[in-house]
């Protein structure tokens, strides 16, 4: 028999919610059931952004920078930044200079923080609305702060025909994570929350190797003095 020549499988959330409900030996028939493991699925995506580094959540932007202005509020679905640039100039005479990060304890430390100059170094505040960041020297001109961050995964949102912000791969972990969930609330389905749990680490943990860079990795020794 032929192949169907596709390979665009996706779940709507309605479709994740129904997946879950039935692992738990259970179905979702009311608007309550709807709502809190929506809710639920809500928790489980703030979860996944403490559990580590979500590749496809890593995007690119800019702020422009002005002089005598040495802070920068990011956007709020900021989680952090793991890569930052100094952008001087522009077209062909465009550089990109990077920049060290600072510890709070280290920022604290220089005696001068009004120094200016192109900026070397950043101290990133993670407020509750939105990560702050502080750059040392305080920029003496206009320049381009570029960086990568990691933002939030989107909120479920009504539930409809949306879909979740996940890859496709991480579907399975989606479904597992969000039936130990509902398991914990239900009583008639308590009793299968252990084995929902290690099913649920199980294929997050298969979905967290996938999603890794594959770049090559070359590890210098270091000298001693």
């Amino acid at each position: 028999m032929a192949t169907s020549g596709t390979s665009t499988f996706n779940l709507e959330i309605s479709e994740v919610i129904e997946e879950a409900f039935e692992r738990c030996g259970l179905q979702s028939k009311t608007g309550y059931d709807i709502e809190t493991a929506r809710r639920s699925l809500n928790l489980l995506s703030l979860e996944w952004v403490n559990r580590g580094l979500n590749f496809w959540t890593i995007e690119q932007g800019t702020k422009t920078l002005t002089a005598g202005t040495s802070t920068v509020t990011m956007d709020a679905d900021t989680v952090d930044l793991i890569q930052y640039w100094i952008r001087d100039g522009s077209g062909t005479s465009q550089s990109d200079l990077p920049i060290s990060r600072f510890s709070v304890s280290q920022y604290s430390t220089i005696p001068n923080k009004l120094t200016e100059g192109r900026p070397v170094n950043l101290y990133i505040d993670k407020q509750r609305d939105a990560p702050v960041v502080y750059l040392w020297p305080t920029p003496d001109k206009a320049y381009t702060f570029v960086y990568q961050q990691i933002r939030r995964i989107e909120d479920t949102g009504a539930v409809g025909s949306a879909d979740p912000d996940v890859p496709a791969r991480f579907l399975p972990a989606l479904v597992s994570g969000l039936a130990y969930m509902i398991s914990q609330k239900y009583p008639e389905a308590f009793v299968r929350s252990p084995e929902l749990k290690a099913e649920y680490e199980f294929q997050w943990q298969l979905a967290e190797q996938e999603d890794r860079d594959r770049a090559s990795v070359h590890f210098v020794p270091g000298g001693y003095s």
